[in-house]
């Protein structure tokens, strides 16, 4: 019994020495980054996070026609995830529960016709990156195998940027642009050419949020897809069981 005590006192000291160690050589910006945010109490104490809105999804080909839909979001510690987009044909559910992921669709006028998919490895651990950057507020990453690199000073639209790259795995990379003089996140983009900009911001539990997510993402055919999402209210810590995430079974209607 002591030497199981002293092997884990001896590996959690380890583990304390490499936390500060990583703190230690962590680039600037990311505490200029958090700060901006909101306080470290109100960073360190998120749960979870749920934002409802709008998602609006422009046609590659015709910039000017877009479809509409309800969207429901909810990433929640750990490893947790699940978006729901309402629309008048189509009730589209995608989600992750630590090493599952699940994709329903479901016909919005008729309950009894729909379709479920288990997701690959691949889709899972781009989940779970994505869930990660959402709720780690861009610290901590070596934590999870990953490690965070400063890239150096650049310029975004106009704005002198120092461009940090989250490297998740070689192709899950999320380089993020934040503004030098205030640690506003400018851009983000991804290791396959998409791109995120966050827009206005929403208040909640002591933090800022961003009040509209812009994407774009290079289809195959080399069109790319603009997808909005407009944020009308963000909700901290609610506290959601594991069955929000879990994969339904297959007898499930609704």
């Amino acid at each position: 019994m002591i030497s199981s005590t002293l092997r884990f006192l001896s590996a959690a000291g380890t583990a304390v020495v490499l936390s500060v160690a990583a703190r230690a050589a962590e680039p600037a910006m990311i505490a200029k980054a958090r700060a901006r945010l909101g306080p470290e109490s109100a960073i360190e104490a998120v749960k979870s996070v749920h934002y409802v809105g709008t998602l609006v999804t422009t046609d590659p080909v015709d910039p000017t026609k877009q479809t509409r839909a309800a969207i429901d979001i909810v990433f929640q510690k750990n490893d947790q995830q699940r978006i729901r987009a309402t629309s008048d044909k189509m009730i589209e559910t995608t989600a992750l529960d630590g090493y599952d992921a699940w994709q329903r669709k479901q016909d919005a006028a008729d309950q009894t016709k729909w379709q479920q998919t288990l997701l690959g490895a691949e889709q899972i651990k781009r989940l779970r990156a994505n869930t990660w950057e959402t709720l780690a507020f861009f610290r901590g990453l070596e934590a999870r195998g990953g490690r965070i690199e400063d890239r150096g000073a650049t310029t975004v639209d106009g704005v002198a940027c120092q461009k940090i790259a989250f490297i998740h795995a070689p192709n899950i990379v999320f380089h993020r642009y934040f503004d030098q003089a205030t640690g506003r996140l400018v851009l983000t983009e991804t290791e396959a050419g998409g791109t995120l900009r966050e827009q206005g911001e929403i208040l909640a539990a002591g933090l800022r949020f961003p009040k509209s997510i812009l994407t774009t993402n290079k289809l195959p055919n080399g069109q790319v897809q603009a997808v909005t999402i407009n944020i009308e209210k963000v909700t901290v810590n609610e506290v959601f069981p594991a069955s929000f995430f879990g994969v339904p079974g297959l007898a499930t209607r609704k």
